[in-house]
């Protein structure tokens, strides 16, 4: 898959095309720091006159680079899909290619960070399922007519510290197949060029 920039995103990323290479590697440590232990305002003072610009520049292009960095991360995307998502910032090939190697150094470390980290979305933790058949009917003698339960349970989600939550959805095999091809076209589909290069250009 590729990531889908915003603008205000690019806009804080395009810091990086102002700064030397060795600062853009730098930058990627502070990111990785602050992913583990929080941002620190004196990191961002001491950049900033190092390099003689506005604090809020320093702020939004670590932050920028940190969003980069862990959703690539979180989606696990390949080497190519990131080379892509990238092409759209219009940065050079060296530095495209030092976000590269950053992403590719460090983006098991910050799989394992953002694990670790509390979400406010439920997790799946396990599935019960049963196929019920109605036979027949007062109205119909002899019919046949399948319906699918499926019980999903969740731990986590907003305002609970461990806790269990269960959803129950119904459904008939023929429209559980359609959406399972339906799933399976559009993944097919998100790998070929042609989505590659609308992806490249949505704003």
């Amino acid at each position: 898959m590729l990531l889908v920039l915003s603008e205000g995103h690019k806009e804080h990323l395009a810091f990086l095309t102002k700064v030397d290479t060795s600062v853009v590697a730098e930058f990627g440590r502070i990111a990785l720091q602050f992913l583990r232990k929080g941002s620190s305002p004196k990191i961002y003072e001491g950049a900033a006159r190092k390099l003689c610009v506005p604090v809020e520049m320093v702020q939004r292009g670590v932050e920028g680079l940190m969003f980069l960095m862990t959703e690539s991360s979180k989606h696990m995307i390949s080497e190519v899909d990131f080379q892509d998502s990238v092409l759209v910032l219009g940065f050079s090939d060296e530095l495209n290619q030092i976000l590269l190697q950053l992403y590719l150094q460090h983006h098991t470390q910050i799989r394992s960070i953002l694990s670790q980290l509390p979400s406010n979305l439920p997790a799946f933790h396990n599935l019960e399922w049963r196929l019920d058949v109605q036979l027949a009917s007062r109205a119909v003698r002899q019919q046949v007519i399948p319906m699918l339960t499926i019980h999903l349970l969740l731990t986590g989600g907003c305002g609970s510290h461990g806790d269990h939550s269960s959803r129950v959805l119904q459904t008939d095999p023929s429209t559980l197949l359609h959406l399972i091809s339906t799933l399976e076209a559009a993944l097919t589909t998100m790998k070929t060029s042609h989505a590659r290069r609308l992806l490249r250009n949505i704003k």
